[in-house]
């Protein structure tokens, strides 16, 4: 964990070298306030996955367009009113342009926005823009449903080369007949509701006797928590730990009982995590955060608007899974390429409803964002909004 924390930390030194990267919410680095300029709050530092993926979009964009020096950087903001304390701040610092990354910031980041009307503001994974009737306030997302979905494809490989080589135990079985599968999930938000039913639908594309347990720490970064939930899911005979939360936690517990012969894979998020589990590791889903501040910075420069709600995925290449680690099932990353093409291509949609049920019943163009065969998942807002527990996921505990 240390020597990934390390790799982190120096991979955004320079950044934050350049931007004014602290967490007092002071900024010795400023360019002079007549010139307009980029704040950034941020609800973590470069050390954990989430807020990393983030730092590093935004000093992508930010060098591609030549405005490093006019980005201001306010790591470890709790959601509280320290947002709105910072967001103040740093419309006195001459930002024009706040861009927060964390839905708990999201009801501050919209007070700001009704206080400074010429100031946009925009709350990432947020869901209430559009309603709020503000033209200076914004939510973003990105599809990474679908990455979701392509990671749970090479859990499912995973899966069914244990089945073939008879390394499935009577302890890795349900009841049913079904092969284990955990996850360790943050909050029971649609946001993480949503990503472990993509992982899921994306297992059962490739070896449908399956069944998923989910606990939930109550923390988006936790490495005790989150390394503990793996260890109960492993316990239970779970032979793939997914996740939606922000360490190397659950990595690392499968890693240690994979080096005492456990058959089990971990598949994480945000970061490639074979630093932490290099042969348990599987893939990481990911979000290329840099096409949207490439975007966002862009409409900032030109002074045009910036989107109510965005959210794009493979299309534009703003979800994607990391390396493939040497533990993947032979003829994965053909299993990979074909599912990415079709979801270009309009072919392949994650939350196609014949492909689940929910108490038994199949959902229909009667439930909202459903029509067409399946669930139009982020498209009337940027936010994930599948909430639905379907047959074949249970929630284990929540343990908040």
């Amino acid at each position: 964990m240390k020597k990934t924390i390390t790799l982190i930390l120096v991979a955004l030194m320079m950044m934050c070298t350049l931007t004014g990267c602290n967490n007092s919410g002071n900024n010795n680095n400023a360019t002079p306030e007549k010139v307009a300029k980029i704040g950034v709050i941020s609800v973590g530092d470069e050390s954990e996955g989430y807020s990393f993926a983030h730092l590093s979009g935004i000093a992508e964009a930010a060098k591609e367009l030549g405005i490093s020096d006019r980005v201001i950087i306010r790591t470890n903001i709790p959601e509280s009113e320290e947002v709105t304390a910072q967001a103040e701040n740093l419309v006195e610092e001459g930002c024009t342009l706040i861009i927060s990354n964390s839905y708990g910031h999201q009801s501050f980041m919209e007070k700001a926005a009704k206080a400074y009307p010429n100031v946009h503001f925009v709350a990432d994974t947020g869901d209430t823009a559009a309603k709020s009737g503000l033209a200076n306030f914004s939510n973003v997302f990105t599809k990474v449903y679908e990455s979701r979905y392509v990671s749970g494809i090479v859990a499912g490989m995973k899966v069914k080369e244990l089945v073939e080589a008879g390394k499935i135990k009577p302890e890795n079985l349900d009841e049913k007949g079904n092969v284990k599968i955990g996850y360790v999930g943050a909050y029971t938000y649609a946001e993480v509701v949503s990503g472990l039913t993509a992982f899921y639908l994306g297992i059962k594309s490739v070896y449908d006797k399956v069944a998923m347990q989910v606990t939930y720490t109550g923390s988006w970064f936790d490495i005790t928590k989150e390394g503990a939930a793996a260890e109960k899911l492993m316990a239970n005979g779970c032979v793939i730990i997914g996740q939606h939360a922000d360490s190397t936690g659950a990595p690392a517990a499968v890693q240690a009982a994979h080096e005492k012969g456990a058959e089990v894979y971990s598949v994480g998020y945000n970061v490639d995590m074979l630093t932490a589990a290099p042969t348990a590791a599987l893939t990481s889903a990911t979000n290329n955060w840099g096409v949207y501040y490439k975007y966002a910075f862009n409409q900032w420069l030109k002074g045009e608007k910036i989107a109510t709600d965005w959210a794009e995925g493979y299309e534009t290449g703003a979800v994607a899974i990391t390396k493939l680690g040497p533990s993947c099932a032979a003829g994965t990353q053909e299993a990979v390429d074909k599912a990415i093409a079709d979801i270009k291509a309009g072919k392949l949609h994650v939350f196609d409803v014949t492909t689940f049920t929910v108490e038994g019943a199949q959902l229909t163009d009667a439930t909202p964002n459903v029509k067409d065969g399946y669930y139009h998942e982020s498209e009337s807002i940027s936010a994930p909004s599948f909430a639905f527990v379907i047959d074949g996921i249970t929630n284990l505990d929540v343990v908040y």
